[in-house]
């Protein structure tokens, strides 16, 4: 090579950071260089295939349907809360006096429990509420006690002891709203009789 003009074709391919204030740029030259403008127009022009517009609709197709994705993630998460919290009265049983409401609600985005869990508790009054969720291969559990009972049952205690169950460690929240989980989604039944053996003791 005898100058810079011989390198040809430049193509940046990567950016990121090496340490404090320096950054790393990879980059392809000459025939590498040609290859990879190939390459992606080969990609662009299939993706816009797939999605059956022009390459240069493509940008705006692709908005379209994450909105689209946005919107229908709002649907299914409003649709399990109405399963999970039914349109009627939460089943109770009681627990050495207390009412418990104790379900598992599978496939429930663990950021959706808390919500359901004020829902159920909200319809049961004066009561414990101890909701899980299997997504993922992971538990991920939360319990409501009703402001009333507080004074006997903390949220927290009751979630850690359902935590234990499910292999995990600790929990926390506040003594009338707490999450834990654990990596044994195959207990989530022993993570909620956690529960109700702590409201018994």
């Amino acid at each position: 090579m005898n100058r810079t003009g011989d390198i040809g074709l430049f193509r940046i391919t990567g950016e990121g950071a090496v340490s404090a204030g320096v950054r790393r740029v990879e980059a392809v030259t000459g025939a590498a260089a040609e290859a990879a403008v190939v390459e992606s127009e080969r990609r662009l022009l299939e993706a816009a295939s797939l999605l059956r517009v022009s390459p240069v609709e493509l940008v705006e197709r692709v908005g379209q349907l994450m909105e689209d994705k946005r919107r229908l993630e709002r649907q299914v998460s409003e649709l399990q809360r109405k399963v999970a919290t039914g349109s009627g009265p939460a089943e109770v049983e009681q627990v050495g006096g207390v009412a418990v409401a104790a379900r598992n609600l599978g496939d429930v985005p663990p950021r959706e429990l808390k919500g359901m869990a004020e829902a159920i508790g909200t319809g049961i009054g004066s009561g414990v509420v101890a909701v899980v969720s299997t997504a993922e291969g992971k538990a991920s559990i939360v319990v409501r006690v009703s402001p009333d009972l507080t004074g006997r049952f903390s949220a927290v205690d009751l979630v850690r002891a359902a935590s234990s169950a499910l292999g995990g460690k600790g929990g926390g929240g506040r003594p009338d709203l707490a999450q834990a989980g654990g990596p044994d989604a195959s207990a989530a039944s022993a993570a909620l009789d956690a529960v109700r053996a702590a409201i018994a003791t």
